[in-house]
């Protein structure tokens, strides 16, 4: 059993890839052998949580999910603890494993109420975990309304029940809980959208099964991995130059909006391009940024597209889409974000100059938040959200490039490559200015000559780990948040 962190790359895998493997492992082991495992797991990682609880509520649905609940009642119970099980199910209608794990605790003398206790000190989520099909009604909802109604530490086995474990989307009545267990495998759902906080801290317990070692292997392909720590870059050599890091110039910021264009050039700056120019649209703001003497201004016509990387959008307005043409048709590395996207999404001559870039094999990012992504699919705010990886991947076939879809669990997608969930970054980046600062950032990983894929990988990471840094006392804002980058 391990604790999941996040400086470490993780397999992910859909409800039906768990069941391919599940099926493939019992089929392989003793009867009832997966579900004992599953039990004693859930009950180690109980002690561990909640090492001075005396009561344990554990709340068991009618599957096999209340089966682990079931076994883990039996271990608890030997262990000197006081469990009491409300069981939704019944031994006439029960799966044969959770049926025998019934019986067990039955034997073992665990005691079972209808109704939760008034008071414990830890409670057991084991109602639903994947096999969820719709959301808890009834007797489920009421006890999933008495957990989380709780002070009692809460620990969820695989899957916060109301929560699912493809999408991450979560029901009215979900489990809040503090520790989950994931069991067999990671599920991305508790890694994007509402995940992070139905589950907050996640554990897996592999029950000592390695889906690359059991039959039809092949088949048991990830269906998005968690991204880990970036490998760090190797140090800059002595006999080099502000030439050997690459040219970036941002394009923005119309009329009333040109901060956010100076945000993305300050992120590509601090981040370590080796020269930073910016376009600004607004033709009468000042040119020149007193604070950063470092950052050049150029007229956008002035700027070369095509030796370039380009980040464009950026507090751009109406006003961006007049260079559209050009920045899609002749640049060689193109990081899209905010009004170009919109730009784009309106225009079906645009969409067009943008996947004709895959054929030219140019680099091109689209970092869209969910609003943007709707605009560009023709859908709305909530068809997007109710399938992040789907999304992603879906506007990676349709232009042709490597997407970023902001979010909780920002998802990265790219053709021919399996999608990326990020595990860093906080509510606290939820302020004006900070995805100007990731495009900024994006940009100056492209310029150093990171592959796009990559660069938008180990930015997204970087971005969200300096939010999972920031003092606690100190506000984040996007200005402070560019400065930050320079110490990395």
């Amino acid at each position: 059993m391990k604790r999941i962190e996040v400086d470490a790359r993780h397999a992910l895998y859909s409800i039906a890839a768990t069941r391919q493997i599940e099926d493939a492992a019992q089929a392989a082991l003793p009867p009832h052998t997966l579900m004992q495992r599953a039990g004693l797991a859930v009950a180690q990682l109980a002690l561990a949580v909640a090492p001075h609880s005396r009561r344990v509520w554990i709340a068991c649905g009618p599957g096999n999910n209340g089966g682990d609940g079931l076994e883990a009642a039996v271990h608890l119970q030997r262990w000197g603890k006081n469990p009491v099980i409300s069981w939704a199910g019944s031994p006439d209608r029960a799966p044969a494993d959770a049926l025998a794990s019934w019986q067990r605790a039955r034997k073992a003398g665990v005691a079972f109420a209808a109704d939760p206790p008034e008071d414990f000190d830890l409670g057991i989520d084991a109602l639903l975990g994947i096999g969820a099909s719709r959301a808890p009604e009834g007797q489920m909802a009421h006890w999933i309304q008495r957990l989380n109604a709780s002070s009692a530490t809460v620990l969820s086995v695989d899957t916060p029940s109301g929560l699912q474990a493809d999408t991450g989307v979560a029901a009215a009545s979900c489990v809040r809980a503090q520790h989950c267990l994931s069991l067999l495998t990671l599920k991305p759902g508790l890694f994007t959208r509402d995940g992070r906080d139905a589950a907050c801290k996640v554990w897996l317990d592999d029950l000592q099964v390695n889906p690359s070692s059991l039959s039809k292997s092949e088949s048991f392909m990830p269906t998005a991995w968690l991204a880990g720590a970036p490998i760090e870059p190797a140090a800059r050599r002595h006999a080099s130059h502000k030439g050997s890091y690459g040219d970036v110039a941002v394009i923005g910021g119309a009329p009333g909006m040109t901060g956010a264009a100076l945000l993305a050039a300050s992120a590509a700056l601090f981040a370590g391009a080796g020269r930073v120019f910016v376009g600004l649209l607004d033709t009468e703001a000042l040119r020149a940024d007193t604070s950063q003497p470092e950052l050049m201004f150029r007229p956008v016509n002035e700027l070369d597209f095509k030796a370039m990387t380009l980040v464009c959008g950026c507090g751009g307005g109406d006003a961006i889409r007049a260079d559209l043409p050009r920045l899609l048709s002749t640049s060689a590395r193109l990081v899209i974000d905010a009004d170009a996207l919109n730009a784009i999404a309106n225009d079906t001559q645009l969409q067009t100059l943008l996947r004709a870039r895959t054929g030219r094999f140019a680099d091109t990012v689209l970092t869209p938040h969910p609003l943007e992504a709707a605009r560009l699919l023709g859908v709305n705010t909530a068809q997007v959200q109710a399938d992040r990886l789907a999304t992603a991947q879906l506007l990676t076939q349709s232009f042709g490039c490597v997407v970023v879809l902001k979010g909780s669990g920002t998802v990265i997608a790219a053709p021919g490559q399996t999608p990326i969930i990020n595990p860093t970054g906080n509510a606290r980046l939820a302020a004006a200015g900070t995805g100007d600062v990731l495009a900024g950032l994006i940009g100056a990983r492209l310029a150093a000559g990171l592959p796009a894929f990559q660069a938008a990988c180990d930015a997204v990471y970087q971005h969200g780990l300096e939010a999972d840094r920031w003092p606690e006392n100190l506000p984040l804002t996007a200005g402070a948040l560019a400065r930050s980058l320079q110490s990395h």
